[in-house]
């Protein structure tokens, strides 16, 4: 019940007097329907219905289905009472009180045989799906990309394939009021350019990033992710231009940290580098999207891969910080606990690492370092990068015994220090190697920074995983960390 002074919105053109916005789907509603078929006798009365053009009866109804007028008056429950003077609502009541309603209107004896009180129920306007829908009705006028006309007889599904827009699985299509949608995640301005898309080099708005978040299935809170991850892809120093044309298997791999992982429920538990999470599987589709459908980096045209792999549909996961023995990836790198963050990583396919034995940090780090020496291959040293995912159960060793990450990653690199004379050309019986000389000396499997050690997957299971990346550095790709912005 209030009193708010303010002028009425001019376009509605609202005379004096009294005004109601009621709901048949209202109990309250329907209990006052006899007052209000009174009061349009006795005093100027408009009524406003939002859901049915025919209630209440008796009365001269305008329809307000579209809730135009509600959203206007900024009504939150019906009945909503109102009473307009000199253009200007000099006061509102909601709900029935038969004492509030005889004084706002100034006529008595309203409402003989009903209750004294009855609360009013929920206005449509608070409907959470109705306001994204008419927010996203409103903001699709002012979209910017080229609309697409599909015929009568074109089936939308079918129209993405054979316009190239898909990457093989069907697509979202992106109408206007879902890509309107989509940017109610972001309060960046559509227009804003967000990065230079290889290879074609196309400068992508936020708006083009949300056109393809649609597509890839995202929901409008994951975009800042989004957003963010096609950013980092697009730096010199990530080099998305030239993992999209090397023949190698590798692919952008999206690491989340921070609280927005937890808020758009990303997967870093059970699974988390397979399927059946919403976020971990749409976000990396949308980027992968954005490079194909902005940048032009199409399979069996920029993309030259000799046999690629199922993460360049989609790889895309957060770490389980919660209960990591070490500190998290971005805080490694240099960003706060509190921020949000994605890290690329330039990617190859998931290899599994399992030690069900080993009690002991050090047994468990030699059993790393093993299967970490055959990343790309056993007599190539310091060129490749790699990212170690250790489960919890794995971790759980190295918290027992008090290892720091740091301490893990110098044990792993004094196991794979290589001799020369085992990895150059001929040796071994393989002529896959370096050059004869490097032979009197020894180099690290990995160079500074380039094993990645992150914490993630199920509770149970003594298996860790390996992912390889691609050439490193100035000749390939060094991984990114780019904090998330809304």
């Amino acid at each position: 019940m209030t009193d708010e002074k303010g002028p009425a919105p001019a376009h509605l053109g609202l005379p004096d007097g009294l005004v109601a916005v009621v709901k048949r789907d209202c109990p309250t509603c329907v209990l006052v329907e006899p007052v209000l078929q009174d009061l349009a006798e006795r005093a100027a009365l408009k009524v406003y219905t939002q859901d049915d053009p025919t209630f209440p009866e008796g009365v001269d109804v305008v329809d307000d289905t579209d809730l135009g007028v509600s959203f206007a008056l900024e009504i939150e429950a019906v009945p909503t009472l109102l009473r307009f003077e000199r253009g200007e609502q000099v006061a509102r009541t909601e709900g029935w009180l038969r004492e509030r309603w005889e004084e706002l209107t100034g006529v008595t004896g309203l409402g003989d045989g009903l209750p004294d009180y009855r609360p009013g129920c929920g206005s449509r306007t608070l409907d959470p799906d109705l306001v994204a829908r008419r927010t996203a009705e409103a903001g699709a006028t002012h979209l910017r990309s080229r609309r697409v006309t599909l015929g009568d007889a074109e089936d939308d599904m079918e129209a993405t394939y054979e316009r190239g827009w898909s990457d093989g699985l069907p697509v979202v299509p992106p109408t206007p009021e879902r890509v309107a949608r989509m940017l109610t995640g972001t309060t960046r301005d559509p227009g804003e350019v967000v990065a230079t898309i290889p290879p074609d080099l196309v400068e992508c708005t936020v708006e083009k990033v949300a056109v393809n978040a649609v597509m890839a299935g995202c929901r409008p809170e994951y975009l800042p992710v989004v957003l963010s991850a096609v950013a980092a892809s697009c730096t010199d120093t990530f080099n998305m231009h030239g993992l999209l044309c090397t023949t190698w298997f590798s692919g952008p791999l999206v690491v989340v940290n921070g609280p927005i992982a937890t808020a758009i429920g990303m997967n870093s538990g059970v699974n988390a580098l397979g399927q059946g999470n919403r976020a971990n599987a749409t976000i990396g589709r949308a980027l992968q999207l954005v490079v194909r459908n902005v940048g032009g980096g199409r399979p069996g045209e920029v993309d030259r891969a000799t046999l690629g792999q199922p993460g360049k549909y989609t790889f895309c996961f957060a770490e389980r910080e919660e209960d990591s023995p070490w500190e998290p990836l971005h805080v490694e790198r240099g960003f706060d606990a509190t921020q949000s963050t994605v890290t690329l990583f330039a990617a190859e396919g998931v290899r599994g690492v399992v030690d069900q034995m080993s009690r002991a940090p050090e047994s468990l780090a030699r059993s790393f370092a093993a299967c970490l020496a055959t990343v790309a291959h056993p007599k190539l040293p310091v060129v490749w990068d790699a990212m170690l995912v250790v489960s919890p159960e794995h971790a759980r060793v190295f918290r027992e015994a008090g290892w720091s990450k740091a301490r893990l990653q110098e044990e792993i690199r004094s196991l794979l220090l290589l001799r020369g004379e085992d990895f150059v050309h001929g040796a071994g019986g393989i002529a896959e190697g370096m050059p004869a000389a490097w032979a009197q000396t020894e180099l690290p499997k990995f160079r500074d920074g380039g094993l990645l050690i992150v914490h993630a997957g199920g509770g149970a299971g003594l298996f860790s995983g390996i992912i390889g990346g691609w050439a490193s550095g100035a000749i390939g790709s060094d991984p990114v960390t780019m904090e998330v912005s809304t």
